[in-house]
């Protein structure tokens, strides 16, 4: 059952795009969006100083296109952009969703009748991920199994558990609420602000319902390597806690599956069959292990068998991530932030210290 449309011609709906130097992705996204039905909405993209062609492809749809303002001192881009975005939309709902999404007949109706059937004032869908190439599709089965099981659905969706996520790729929220949490100028600080208005949501004592959204909307995050590294950097440290005994347990995960195989397959030169079975048994164990947690990714067999090389991947990318955070300078989207001492928020640096990195 799908929430009945707001009076006096004021959409239901309002969907907010944030593009910084989108063109690559934004005409699919937006294209996927125009022929949603079963509710009333509008879409507003918010051109975030974009250099190439995204304002010309947004102009040529049937969207609303606005300007993020400069961004204030202590404020993250995209928080402002969304901010702005929020601050143009009419709609009774708010759904935030990134340029690089895709989304699936039906994908607006489905947000709100989860909402209306949960009783939730937030619902956010993490996407079914796109990956191309043997980097790509090797790690990023690692990176969100990890998730999935840092931040189950089943504890986010529980009002009686303190765990609080979003995916800010399809983040549902009533207007009510993100007005009665501060919306995005309460986290402004905060390069993860799908998580933290999460956080905000739960406090407030609102429901947040919270699952994989395969069935509802897809994403390709990452268009080379260079940007996977950085988007992962910036974010990685903040996702997860005890970054450097997690890159460690990963690494020597891989280390005895690979080193069981790799003995088994030779210790049978040398007549030591039955240290080789067991070798090849612990190996087999460790790797069954493995692929059952990877499973919850909701990847392709392809990665999931690709994903044991992505373990040292993953565990060079944690550590990369600790260092920069660490070194006191991050960036993304062409933006450097410097990490707070709580290591949750980050700062916009001047303009005499971005020309020092």
């Amino acid at each position: 059952m799908v929430a009945p449309d707001a009076v006096q011609g004021r959409p239901n709906l309002s969907v907010i795009v944030p593009a910084r130097n989108e063109e690559a992705c934004l005409g699919a996204c937006l294209n996927s969006l125009l022929p949603q039905a079963g509710t009333s909405f509008e879409i507003i993209v918010v051109d975030d100083a974009s250099t190439d062609r995204t304002r010309e492809i947004a102009q040529a749809l049937p969207v609303r296109l606005v300007n993020a303002p400069p961004v204030p001192e202590g404020w993250v881009g995209k928080n402002n952009a969304v901010a702005a975005g929020a601050r143009a939309a009419q709609g009774v709902w708010l759904l935030f969703t990134d340029a690089d999404t895709v989304h699936l007949p039906g994908s607006l109706v489905r947000g709100l009748s989860d909402a209306q059937e949960h009783g939730a004032s937030l619902v956010s869908y993490s996407p079914a991920q796109e990956v191309h190439g043997l980097l790509e599709k090797a790690v990023m089965p690692v990176i969100f199994a990890e998730l999935a099981a840092s931040y189950r659905p089943a504890d986010v969706s529980d009002p009686a558990s303190p765990a609080a996520a979003a995916n800010g790729q399809y983040l549902l929220i009533s207007r009510e609420a993100y007005d009665a949490v501060g919306g995005h100028a309460a986290i402004a600080r905060d390069l993860l602000e799908d998580v933290a208005l999460a956080r905000a949501v739960k406090r407030s004592g609102r429901k947040i319902y919270f699952r994989f959204g395969g069935d509802v909307v897809r994403t390709r995050m990452y268009r080379s390597f260079a940007q996977l590294r950085e988007g992962w950097t910036k974010n990685l440290v903040l996702l997860f806690a005890h970054t450097l005994r997690l890159a460690v347990v990963r690494l020597l995960e891989f280390l005895l599956i690979v080193g069981c195989a790799v003995v088994a397959v030779l210790l049978p030169s040398k007549g030591h069959w039955q240290d080789a079975m067991l070798l090849a048994g612990v190996g087999a164990a460790m790797f069954a292990l493995f692929l059952n947690r990877v499973r919850r990714a909701h990847f392709s067999w392809d990665c999931k068998l690709l994903a044991l090389i992505g373990l040292p991947l993953f565990a060079y990318l944690v550590l990369r991530s600790r260092f920069y955070h660490r070194k006191g300078v991050v960036t993304w989207k062409g933006r450097p932030y410097r990490p707070s001492e709580s290591g949750r928020e980050l700062s916009p640096l001047s303009g005499s210290e971005s020309r020092r990195v």
